[in-house]
């Protein structure tokens, strides 16, 4: 009888795959998928157990800009609920989780001196807890959460921020490094930066607009730059780690096929995402020549003696480039992109010089400008691939927003559609994707927008006492991916759209199971087939564990 089971196990096992695989919707044999979140928007415990003020603490409770004027005080609470955290992405059958360290939680004043024991052993038990159900960690060192006591010295416009930005790191590889071994020095450097651009939108908010931006971005990129060394020099050879930087990319697509419109596009590329990836993934290294040449001009008819974007040394150009083990990329939306009227007052031009639109058929999201176009994933890994020499890509963002519902079928579109449109960028045109990773698992903190969007697999119960976790049709769909390391063609069209009748069969049955190990989200992946091979495999599930013990 055993015999029998474990032969009818392994007909319908092989039965789905062979009609599953397909080669441009199947995942690399080691294509890891993870989830992430970031410490201020879920840790809360913002003064807790010896943790430090962070500029988003001093913005959140002083600053008008915040929508609904919420915090991140408590948010989803994971500073004590870490574990439910762990069963959630166990539940998911993820390769990695992506987490931030709140520097103020490790080094309360943001200086080495005082290093909280209580916020280091936060951070192990939540290591050892992955570790222990085979997740890995993937650390980013930095999410836009720096110690107010650094901020006072003018914090990422300061260029000393690197030395003790290079002495936080150092506490991380010491204290973690045996174990964690993919590491991430700063996130999205392009919005940090904004933060001393503009007062509105971005932590510390200091108006300082079209100087204090370039002075964070260089301070950022030699930051990055010097924590890679230190990992090359001292702890790479025990340790035996990666480390990388995460930039945010949109892609821009040309809104006429006109060569003004290609070189507006090929402009905005450069100075969202060429400014910070150059200087390190670039042939030469330092900045692109079109920000260069367009920052020094516009500068020298505004009056200024010197450009305001910073220069590189020539040491620091041959200390930033090639400063990576891999490129994190951040991807949520595309613009349309076209050139504006000609004109001679170059003193009142916008570094930027680039009109921005919409796509008129594109899906909206609850973030108006994060409109959902995937095909344009697929593009911007092939522009890095041809300016960067294919280096290695994390997808270290990738997500929707919506309203918070549990049925959220728009996520479940977006997730589906991204992912095979990178899966068409690696298998057709040869993209170098390593990684990727979906944003996020809990609905959180979203900045300057707080709860009023949210981005979660997990809908977090605010009004509970205890913070439940709720897990969305998103989650199952997520996790059969997972475990079966394809997309299912139940999911998509000729076309590459979703089936909603799918994803609306998902919605109804997987409200009262467990994602990753439920018999009804199984279904869904036989849906459209013979109900003989599915009562077939619904019987194995069923009474195959109870003949294999007896």
């Amino acid at each position: 009888m055993k015999r029998f089971w474990v032969y009818i196990n392994l007909i319908t096992s092989a039965w789905g795959i062979s009609h599953h695989n397909v080669s441009n919707h199947t995942f690399p044999t080691d294509f890891m998928i993870g989830i992430a979140t970031s410490a201020y928007q879920t840790e809360g415990g913002w003064n807790e157990s010896g943790k430090g003020v962070n500029i988003w603490d001093t913005f959140s409770h002083e600053s008008p800009w915040i929508v609904d004027r919420s915090t991140g005080d408590i948010a989803a609470d994971s500073y004590h609920l870490y574990r439910q955290d762990v069963e959630a992405l166990v539940q998911l059958g993820v390769d990695f989780y992506q987490f931030s360290i709140s520097w103020s939680r490790i080094l309360p004043t943001g200086f080495v001196n005082e290093v909280n024991q209580a916020g280091v052993d936060y951070y192990n038990n939540l290591i050892n807890e992955l570790l222990k159900n085979h997740i890995e960690p993937m650390v980013v060192m930095y999410h836009w959460d720096l110690p107010q006591q650094l901020q006072d010295l003018g914090g990422w416009a300061n260029p000393v921020m690197a030395d003790y930005f290079q002495d936080y790191a150092r506490v991380l590889f010491s204290m973690f490094g045996d174990r964690v071994k993919w590491w991430i020095t700063i996130s999205d450097p392009h919005s940090i930066s904004y933060g001393y651009s503009e007062p509105q939108s971005y932590a510390p908010g200091v108006n300082a607009s079209g100087v204090g931006y370039y002075l964070a971005a260089y301070t950022l990129i030699t930051s990055h730059a010097n924590v890679y060394r230190l990992y090359e020099q001292e702890f790479r050879s025990k340790q035996r780690g990666k480390v990388g930087i995460t930039l945010n990319g949109e892609w821009y697509e040309p809104k006429t096929d006109s060569q003004e419109d290609k070189q507006a596009t090929e402009m905005a590329m450069q100075f969202v995402l060429g400014l910070f990836a150059n200087p390190i993934y670039g042939l030469k290294g330092d900045y692109p020549d079109v920000v260069k040449n367009q920052v020094n001009r516009i500068s020298a008819a505004e009056g200024y003696h010197r450009s305001r974007l910073r220069k590189f040394s020539p040491d620091e150009i041959a200390t930033v480039k090639g400063a990576y083990d891999f490129f994190g990329l951040n991807y949520y939306t595309s613009r349309t992109t076209r050139a504006p009227k000609p004109t001679t007052d170059v003193k009142n031009n916008p570094d930027i010089n680039v009109i921005f639109g919409d796509f008129s058929n594109a899906t909206k999201s609850a973030v108006p400008y994060y409109e959902v176009v995937p095909w344009g994933l697929r593009k911007i890994l092939n522009w890095i691939k041809k300016e960067y020499k294919n280096v290695p890509v994390v997808i270290t963002e990738n997500g929707f927003s919506d309203d918070g519902k549990v049925n959220d079928t728009e996520r479940t579109k977006y997730l589906v559609s991204h992912m095979s449109e990178m899966l068409k960028a690696v298998h057709e045109d040869g993209c170098n994707v390593i990684a990727y990773t979906y944003w996020s698992l809990l609905d959180s903190f979203e900045w300057n927008l707080g709860y009023t969007v949210t981005f979660g697999m997990y809908q977090v119960n605010y009004s509970n006492p205890n913070i439940t976790r709720i897990p969305k049709s998103s989650a199952y769909v997520f996790s059969e991916i997972t475990r079966n390391r394809n997309l299912p063609l139940d999911y998509l069209k000729i076309t590459g759209e979703i089936s909603e009748d799918v994803t609306d069969i998902y919605s109804l049955q997987h409200r009262n199971s467990t994602p990753h190990h439920s018999a009804a989200s199984c279904k869904g992946i036989f849906f459209n087939y013979s109900g003989f091979y599915f009562y077939v495999w619904l019987a194995t599930v069923t009474y195959g564990g109870y003949i294999f013990i007896s």
